[in-house]
């Protein structure tokens, strides 16, 4: 990385590394044969890619626990420092680290086992698609329409 770039410039590019990473462990998810009947897997990986990097507070590859807690406190389900360790324990099978790296998370995405956090930021995509608002200004309405 060039060493003039200042604050903004230098953080897009970091962003930008770190999307090139996370691109690269898509790719060989979508050439994984365990992973080739998994419908829409390019949109799903590209969901996960998004939603992995908005929480990886460190730009480090890997989601700690402060990143986690916010996501949760996001989401509006807060959880306790215990509970996160927890949820850490889950998805990464209880590794020493206490982070949430990106293979682990698209493996527990994808896995058929239901992980605390899978079901919540499942929960969350379900709630977030339901509320869909109609394009535009609202309809015009006379007095007699109204409650």
């Amino acid at each position: 990385m060039p060493s003039n770039v200042q604050g903004g410039k230098a953080f897009g590019l970091l962003k930008e590394q770190q999307r090139s990473k996370l691109e690269e462990i898509n790719k060989e998810y979508l050439e994984d044969q365990k992973y080739r009947d998994e419908e829409d897997l390019p949109q799903k990986l590209e969901g996960l890619k998004n939603k992995y990097s908005e929480f990886d507070l460190n730009d480090q590859g890997e989601i700690d626990m402060m990143g986690l807690k916010r996501m949760m406190e996001k989401l509006g389900v807060p959880k306790t420092h215990l509970e996160l360790k927890k949820m850490i324990v889950e998805v990464t099978g209880g590794g020493s680290s206490n982070t949430i790296d990106y293979r682990d998370f698209v493996k527990m995405m994808l896995g058929k086992r239901s992980a605390v956090l899978k079901l919540v930021l499942v929960f969350e995509d379900k709630a977030n698609g339901a509320t869909c608002k109609p394009d535009g200004p609202p309809p015009k309405r006379d007095i007699s329409s109204l409650p």
